[in-house]
């Protein structure tokens, strides 16, 4: 993902003492690479109803799943005392085998995790004692690691929330829709600046400055950022599956009609925009468009900057991704459409940050360099 410009570089350096940008930018698209299997390993947790299966977190011993049939019956037993057991699989007349199922993608979930960690941990040691990490760049890469440990924390806040004392009062048989939206947006947000570190680190490769982010850029990223806590919100509430059953229905319309029924305004503003599946999902639909425009004229400005193949990734990735959000209505939240609609997003965020740097890249470089 280097930028697109006309031109030669500005002062390319030829030696830039130890530091390795260019395997340290190759280490961090490789993390990126990671982090985007851990949505799309999360968005499959998420659709199997897996989050909830493993009611403990293990750092070490965890890693291992149970290793016996009584261990096995351990785990089961107590999974068994939380509501998601006792109201919906339970009665459901949930086996030993189907249980295995969910803990699986869970435990599969959280060692993609470690092994993450472990990515990113080893390397950057290596890298901070062969003096390999040019100057300016180790607190960013120090602040990467701490949004991935925050993720691991987020995560576990949010399986707390189904499984926890408060669930077990309220009777919760899924995790907070509000925790799994602040664990995925981190998951974004910390791809995001994996993809602009590496460019960033890319351009230091070339002798170019780094890209600046500012004005319209941040709106289209704010765009998609909010484009993408609806989606987050739509998984946590199961609300892709209340547009209703027939074709033109359940899309472009809702219900049969284009604003659906049954909006829950009782509880005030901020529940209904936030928390009622049918306002939810609408606005999340209808967004969607927002973002298109946005994206669009990214894409234009791109072009117009000679960097028009980031502005094909562009529209390739969100095209894709508009068709799939509508096919997920339309099958009822098929699995597999829905896991491909996540990663589409995770795509998106990668394209969407490209072409921002990009156009920062532009914004930093004299008129000469472009022309």
């Amino acid at each position: 993902m280097r930028p697109f410009v006309s031109g030669p570089p500005l002062s390319p350096v030829a030696n830039y003492g130890p530091a390795r940008p260019r395997a340290v930018a190759r280490w961090l698209y490789v993390m990126a690479a990671l982090v985007v299997t851990m949505v799309l390993v999360g968005g499959i947790t998420r659709l199997t109803e897996s989050g909830l299966s493993i009611t403990e977190w293990k750092p070490v011993t965890g890693a291992l799943p149970p290793l016996s049939d009584a261990a096995w019956q351990a785990e089961f037993d107590t999974y068994r005392q939380i509501p998601e057991y006792i109201e919906v699989n339970g009665p459901a007349g949930m086996a030993l085998a189907d249980y295995k199922f969910i803990y699986f993608w869970e435990w599969f979930h959280r060692l993609l995790g470690r092994i993450i960690g472990l990515a990113f941990v080893v390397p950057l040691v290596w890298f901070w004692a062969r003096r390999a990490i040019p100057v300016g760049y180790k607190h960013r890469l120090l602040a990467l690691l701490a949004l991935g440990g925050l993720q691991g924390v987020f995560g576990w806040l949010m399986v707390q929330s189904g499984t926890g004392a408060e669930a077990q009062a309220l009777g919760r048989t899924d995790v907070s829709h509000y925790w799994l939206s602040i664990h995925l947006m981190t998951a974004f947000f910390t791809l995001g600046g994996l993809v602009w570190t590496a460019l960033d680190l890319g351009n230091f490769a070339q002798g170019q400055p780094r890209a600046s982010l500012r004005g319209f850029p941040i709106a289209v990223l704010a765009v998609l950022g909010l484009q993408l806590l609806y989606g987050a919100w739509m998984a946590g509430l199961n609300a892709g599956v209340v547009a209703g059953g027939g074709w033109l229905d359940s899309w472009p319309l809702m219900q049969g009609s284009f604003f659906p029924e049954g909006a829950d305004w009782s509880q005030g503003l901020w529940h209904a925009i936030s928390a009622d599946v049918f306002l939810v999902h609408f606005i999340h639909r209808w967004w969607a468009f927002a973002l298109v425009a946005a994206l669009v004229m990214m894409g234009r400005r791109l072009r117009a900057s000679a960097q028009r193949p980031v502005s094909i990734v562009l529209h390739t990735v969100f095209g894709i991704q508009i068709l799939l959000g509508i096919a997920t209505v339309w099958s009822h939240v098929f699995i597999w459409i829905a896991v491909l609609h996540q990663l589409f997003g995770a795509l998106l965020v990668m394209a969407t940050v490209w072409g921002a740097h990009c156009l920062g890249y532009r914004d930093r470089m004299p008129g000469s360099a472009l022309r």
